[in-house]
């Protein structure tokens, strides 16, 4: 079966103004071709890493050997920016500390990581 004809956006407003009911369209949206929702939802999960690994996951897992255990039991990694760096919150001003003083050696731990080639410099904060 044929799709029936659609006409632009000021002829149906002027259809609608004529018969005097409401345009069936809000004034701000844009017509677009329907997609299978399959494809939106894998888009979706590809934007997101639903389901996938994502380098914060890796060095999360390792973060204990990445950094001591010691100082990963006050200190997490958070995420990447867009800049390449690894957002750290650390709870314990001694644990920031202590970070700091060695990023140089656990960027070259981070860089290890498969998939974490990447990452140039740490960004602690203290929360």
């Amino acid at each position: 079966m044929q799709e029936p004809h659609r006409f632009s956006r000021p002829a149906e407003d002027l259809i609608a103004s004529l018969r005097r009911i409401p345009s069936e369209d809000p004034a701000r949206s844009r017509r677009r071709a329907a997609q299978p929702v399959a494809d939106l939802v894998e888009a979706l999960r590809m934007k997101h890493g639903i389901g996938r690994e994502t380098v914060e996951q890796s060095i999360r897992d390792r973060w204990a050997q990445i950094v001591g255990p010691a100082n990963a039991a006050y200190s997490n990694a958070v995420r990447i920016d867009e800049r390449g760096r690894l957002v750290v919150h650390a709870t314990h001003a001694v644990v920031r500390n202590e970070l700091f003083l060695n990023r140089d050696e656990i960027i070259e731990r981070i860089r290890k990581v498969p998939g974490c080639s990447s990452i140039k410099q740490l960004h602690l904060s203290q929360g």
